[in-house]
């Protein structure tokens, strides 16, 4: 073991080294970086490797469901706090065979992970202080990398500043200054934008480490950066089918916020865009999202998507103004008396049947009853107040005066 070690230990190259503990221990193994995307992979054992490798070979990094699964099980924080290298037992549902994990470290950072599948006879203990040994070799080497990324990220992140802060004015500018530091633009993006409810340090930073994870986790190209405490997501593609960009930015959300119960954060995502520079503009729809989930709340927010807030967008101002006009709509405090004093759900049934477009099956099958009891209720509402339902403008105002009284609640 001494003589491979050393062999080991004066290689730099991250291939060779891969190869090196492969062929010496007889198993596959996978070298990935902190953000667990592959570095490189043993290819003399590749026919040994199990479903889990074989998905992160071929996307070049774990998918978003393996990735949330090792957070569910507390692996991912393993591995930020194992100092020595640990087994992960098999987990059948995402085709992962048992495995050695080794984080590799130096100067107090984690710079990635080496994992060893247990094929056959499980690892000695010489073997493990092995793989003890080289993970600090290689920590070193991927901290000089590191050092250099992170010089090259300054850069993207003070170029996608410059264009929120509308210091360029034509295409022509920015394809000139992208360019000079080496970055692609995408053809198209989308943004999205996640910030804490609170200030918190500690919370913000866990939320930047997951949203890191997540964006990195996509089928599509990504880039993270920070303006004060708003982290934004640049999705961006040169070759994506209609939709792809919404339904990743939608997946990274709903798949970041998971993360957090019982922790007020939020997320909005923009309109999809062509042009780089409505960059700002795109952040600015996102910031609205956000503006709105924390006016009405997380639940009752329509989406997480600008161009599907609809109405919700509007409501702080309508708010405002029927302060102003110390406006009340008598009608929805009749209800709200009805249901309080007899356990009745009028006012909710009313919404469903709103935003249903007055339509009785739909509106029957979101609230789980049947369309004589849906008829039942309408008729109720109706002797009740002076609710109709016959004319479109008051049924907006209605719906609009509902979510009001929802939020003054």
């Amino acid at each position: 073991m001494e003589r491979m070690l050393e062999k080991v230990m004066m290689m730099t190259n991250i291939e060779e080294i891969t190869e090196a503990i492969s062929s010496y221990l007889k198993k596959p193994v996978v070298i990935e970086d902190d953000q667990f995307s592959l570095l490189a992979y043993s290819s003399f054992y590749i026919e040994q490797f199990d479903e889990a490798n074989k998905q992160t070979i071929f996307s070049k990094r774990w998918p978003i469901s393996i990735l949330e699964m090792f957070m569910d099980k507390g692996i991912v924080t393993q591995l930020k706090t194992s100092p020595k290298p640990f087994r992960v037992k098999q987990i059948k549902e995402i085709g992962l065979n048992q495995r050695i994990v080794a984080s590799m470290r130096y100067k107090d950072h984690i710079l990635g992970y080496i994992w060893i599948q247990e094929t056959g006879k499980p690892l000695t203990e010489a073997e493990l202080d092995f793989i003890d040994e080289v993970s600090h070799h290689v920590g070193k080497i991927l901290y000089q990398k590191k050092q250099l990324k992170l010089k090259k990220d300054q850069e993207k992140n003070d170029f996608y500043k410059k264009i929120m802060e509308d210091e360029f004015q034509t295409e022509a500018q920015v394809k000139w200054e992208a360019a000079n530091v080496n970055l692609p633009i995408p053809d198209s993006y989308i943004i999205c934008v996640f910030t804490v409810g609170q200030t918190s340090e500690d919370v913000f930073g866990e939320l930047l480490e997951k949203s890191g994870l997540f964006s990195n986790a996509l089928k599509l190209p990504t880039h993270l950066f920070i303006d004060q405490l708003k982290i934004i997501v640049m999705i961006g593609s040169n070759l994506s089918h209609r939709g792809e960009l919404v339904d990743g930015a939608n997946e990274l959300t709903t798949t970041v916020l998971s993360q957090f119960n019982g922790q007020r954060i939020y997320a909005g995502i923009s309109t999809e865009r062509s042009s780089i520079l409505h960059l700002k503009k795109s952040y600015m729809e996102a910031m609205e999202v956000i503006k709105t989930a924390k006016f009405v709340g997380l639940d009752s927010l329509p989406s997480f998507e600008y161009k599907k807030l609809g109405l919700f967008r509007y409501l702080e101002s309508i708010s405002q103004y029927q302060k102003k006009m110390n406006y009340v709509n008598e009608d929805l405090l009749k209800l709200q008396q009805k249901d309080k004093e007899d356990h009745t759900s009028l006012l909710h049934t009313l919404e469903v049947y709103l935003s249903q477009n007055c339509r009785l099956k739909p509106t029957a099958e979101r609230l789980f009853i049947h369309i004589n009891t849906l008829k039942y209720r309408l008729n109720q509402i109706i002797e009740l107040t002076s609710i109709s339902f016959d004319n479109f403008q008051t049924n907006c105002q209605l719906y609009i005066d509902l979510q009001m009284l929802k939020i003054n609640e």
